[in-house]
């Protein structure tokens, strides 16, 4: 599918396509919505990341736990300042339910959208809910272009007036079995009409390497920006569960020793006998050390051709975005007019 540029030459004018055409490393972060309806505490998260991103991710019901919906914390972003990029996943909606959310979305002023599968529901807490699945993530991607592109609903039908214009992500699993054919996987998607990508958490730095090599092999660095999936660790407990339990994550056993390094001050006692002054101290330690480590992987992620930027996860902790981002020497964020480009930066560029 060949994508079609508005009269203003961008796909959609988002502020995230905007900054990545113009060669910039982009930035973006993620929110996760409450589990009840005070839109205040997407307020309070949004003060932490304005500034310090591009866009800011919505989960849509993550892990299959019910959540306000991305749609509606992200109309409370755009209110707020930021760039919301909704997460649409195939779980919970047919097609119909689908397409009628992104025209919605697209009205209340949202401008991206990341196609997901979805958590299947058993994993949260609604495990005897019926989910949907009425198209994979591929094919989510392939209508939302069309609906931009072709200015159609899935079925064929042309809309009667405004086509929802959206810059349209796609997520990658650089690691999930089989590793072999994961990046053309990614190819599919990039076919089918993905103009940016999301990947999981990268921590082994050189299998990441290895598997960009094979993503240049194939081009697909200059057709789509890819933007690597860092995140900042907690403790040395977050890093082995992600190693032991976590599918298509790569926790090397270096990054591990690290984190238990930097409670070393407190490895003579136990749990129960820290007193709460000590625990403090010590989750502290571990914090700063995991932010240390994530700063250390978007430096040497942003050497690898094709990376066009990095997308930050900070588990129900965006305040550790301020300091990864300043500290990766990735602020200011860059200010892009909206007149049309004069030259679009390649997908794959610095």
């Amino acid at each position: 599918m060949t994508a079609r540029a508005a009269d203003n030459g961008y796909l959609s004018g988002s502020n995230l396509e905007r900054v990545l055409r113009a060669g910039h490393f982009a930035v973006t972060a993620e929110l996760g919505p409450p589990q009840s309806a005070d839109g205040d505490v997407i307020r309070r998260k949004a003060a932490l990341l304005k500034g310090n991103c591009d866009a800011v991710n919505i989960t849509d019901n993550q892990t299959a736990i019910v959540r306000m919906s991305s749609i509606g914390a992200g109309t409370i972003l755009v209110q707020e300042g930021l760039e919301p990029v909704i997460q649409m996943t195939c779980r919970d909606r047919n097609r119909l339910a689908i397409q009628s959310d992104l025209l919605g979305a697209y009205a209340l002023g949202m401008r991206n959208v990341l196609c997901l599968t979805g958590d299947h529901q058993s994993f949260g807490n609604h495990p005897t809910a019926k989910n949907v699945f009425d198209i994979d993530s591929i094919q989510l991607v392939q209508m939302v272009a069309a609906m931009r592109d072709e200015g159609i609903f899935q079925c064929g039908e042309p809309f009667k007036g405004q086509e929802p214009r959206f810059f349209v992500g796609a997520a990658a699993a650089p690691f999930a079995d089989p590793v072999e054919f994961r990046p053309y996987r990614l190819a599919k998607k990039v076919k089918a009409g993905a103009d940016f990508i999301q990947t999981q958490l990268i921590y082994d730095v050189e299998a990441f390497r290895k598997y960009m090599e094979k993503v240049r092999e194939l081009g697909l660095h200059e057709q789509t920006y890819i933007l690597a999936g860092v995140g900042p660790l907690k403790s040395p407990g977050m890093a082995r569960y992600m190693k032991k339990n976590v599918p298509g994550i790569l926790m090397p056993d270096e990054i591990i020793e690290r984190m238990q390094a930097a409670g070393a001050a407190w490895a003579g006692k136990s749990k129960d006998e820290l007193t709460p002054e000590e625990k403090k101290a010590r989750s502290r330690a571990w914090r700063e050390a995991g932010i240390r480590i994530c700063i250390e992987l978007i430096q040497q992620l942003r050497e690898i051709e094709g990376v066009a930027g990095v997308h930050i996860m900070a588990i129900e902790w965006e305040e550790a975005v301020e300091p990864i981002v300043s500290g990766a020497g990735l602020l200011p964020r860059p200010v892009v007019e909206t007149s049309a480009p004069q030259k679009a930066a390649s997908p794959g560029g610095s």
